[in-house]
């Protein structure tokens, strides 16, 4: 059973959202501010944080970052700011989707179900690249860097896993959308630049003249390098 847990201090919409959650068949856990959620975290495992940024007592970006510090969990970020600036903002501390409120709890919860397919239809295999220096192992979810265990959020694990199967291909960023986000995607085509940017930083040596995630201008991603 997968372990949910939602930040939000709205009562009714926290029992909403736990209801449909519950009804198929998910763990939750439930905190109405900031800090019980921190504590909620550290103490159990979960697969998805649903997270408002609007919060009593600390912002959503905050609790956002200090996850990020030890924990690739999915974060799905709840939110009555809606501009694009404020939803690269999300994406840009590690956050994994972003839904504008109002929403309707269907579809966070055919969000969730989809998230949860995705992650179950990767094949378990270890894929090694630039002799070893680069090694995705699809079974954990894990990648290392010359050996060095590199923390990853689960969209930039599937973008770099889809470039790396596809090797020789240039994938468009709509290509990149169905094959990880599936055909319902509701976002933009610029999540999948603000994702690549973020993964670059971590497995790059120079992110500014990139290795393994090669741009291919007015085209799209390709993987670029060789076993």
């Amino acid at each position: 059973m997968k372990n949910i847990l939602i930040i939000e201090d709205e009562e009714k919409v926290v029992q909403v959202i736990k209801a449909y959650l519950e009804k198929s068949g998910y763990n939750v856990y439930v905190a109405l501010n900031g800090l019980t959620g921190i504590e909620i975290f550290k103490e159990n495992k979960l697969d998805l944080i649903i997270l408002d940024l609007m919060l009593p007592d600390i912002n959503g970006e905050d609790i956002c970052k200090v996850i990020r510090e030890t924990s690739e969990v999915y974060i799905f970020m709840l939110t009555a700011k809606g501009s694009l600036e404020e939803k690269i903002e999300g994406l840009n501390i590690g956050a994994d989707e972003y839904l504008v409120k109002p929403f309707s709890p269907r579809e966070l919860t055919a969000r969730v179900n989809a998230l949860f397919r995705r992650f179950n239809n990767v094949n378990a295999s270890i894929l090694s690249y630039d002799s070893g220096k680069l090694v995705i192992n699809t079974e954990e979810r894990s990648v290392k860097v010359k050996g060095i265990t590199i923390m990853l959020t689960p969209n930039e694990f599937d973008i770099l896993y889809t470039l790396a199967i596809n090797k020789g291909r240039v994938l468009t960023r709509d290509q990149l959308i169905q094959k990880i986000f599936g055909l319902d995607f509701e976002g933009y085509d610029r999540t999948v630049d603000v994702h690549i940017k973020n993964l670059r930083k971590k497995i790059e040596e120079d992110s500014k003249n990139p290795r393994y995630v090669i741009t291919v201008v007015k085209i799209g991603y390709k993987f670029g390098c060789d076993n």
